[in-house]
């Protein structure tokens, strides 16, 4: 297989995100996978900012104890998280320029055989959610036919992320709009049950039932299921009389 029918596969591979069985952690082994294969780069590692601000590095990679002590300092120092910040490359120029820049990052980087360091922004217009960083064990930057590839293997990849991203949300909203909506159909003929069963009102049941649950500290659903299914007849709250008011002589 040429190289430009590996670079299609690839982008084919990073665009297949909207499946069922979507794993999260197999896309992005397999993105730096791809990139150690594409490019002229020993060890490649996806940086992932969610929640807040602190870079993570969720994808397994090799699991050589130099490369995972440089990877725990790229979370908070280095390319990768300068690259999350500015949205920009950002790469090692020289040892004395990757020290003064980041002095225990820089230091790993070096024990751990690797003179150069470069990592890319993954973005979507304004949205960064992390950085893709690359990890040479030669002397020679990547070239800019090289960068412009990594970059668009890291905004197909961001893509794919966001839409996997937003189908899981809209599958939550969904299915927590079904069980919103079975639990209120339960719910009400609970109330007609309980209503019926005490001789009082749909809103006293629905009170009874409310005030069961939170003593219990159950759902309402299961309180009101409970009602239908076993019998449950929850106190309600005694009837006030009506106040007289008639003046008295």
């Amino acid at each position: 297989m040429s190289r430009e029918q590996r670079i299609a596969r690839t982008f084919v591979e990073l665009a297949d995100t909207l499946v069922e069985d979507f794993d999260v952690i197999d896309f992005l082994h397999q993105m730096t996978v791809r990139c150690q294969e594409l490019l002229d780069v020993t060890s490649a590692a996806v940086f992932l900012a969610h929640p807040g601000l602190q870079l993570h590095s969720p994808a397994p990679c090799d699991s050589a104890p130099d490369l995972q002590r440089v990877l725990e300092a790229a979370c908070d120092q280095g390319p990768a998280v300068d690259a999350h910040r500015t949205a920009l490359t950002v790469a090692t120029h020289d040892v004395a320029d990757a020290t003064a820049r980041w002095p225990q990052f820089a230091p790993l980087l070096q024990h751990a055989g690797y003179p150069q360091a470069t990592a890319v922004p993954m973005r979507l217009r304004q949205d960064v959610i992390g950085s893709l960083l690359l990890l040479h064990t030669g002397n020679q930057p990547l070239n800019a036919d090289d960068l412009a590839l990594v970059q668009a293997l890291a905004d197909v990849a961001t893509i794919g992320l966001i839409q996997a991203r937003a189908l899981r949300e809209q599958h939550t909203v969904t299915a927590q709009l079904h069980t919103a909506l079975q639990s209120r159909i339960v719910i009400e003929q609970a109330k007609g049950i309980l209503a019926a069963r005490s001789n009082i009102t749909p809103n006293q049941a629905f009170e009874a039932l409310r005030q069961h649950a939170r003593h219990h500290r159950i759902l309402l659903r299961a309180v009101a299921r409970d009602v239908i299914d076993n019998g449950l007849t929850p106190a309600t709250a005694p009837t006030r009389a009506p106040q007289d008011t008639t003046d008295r002589q």
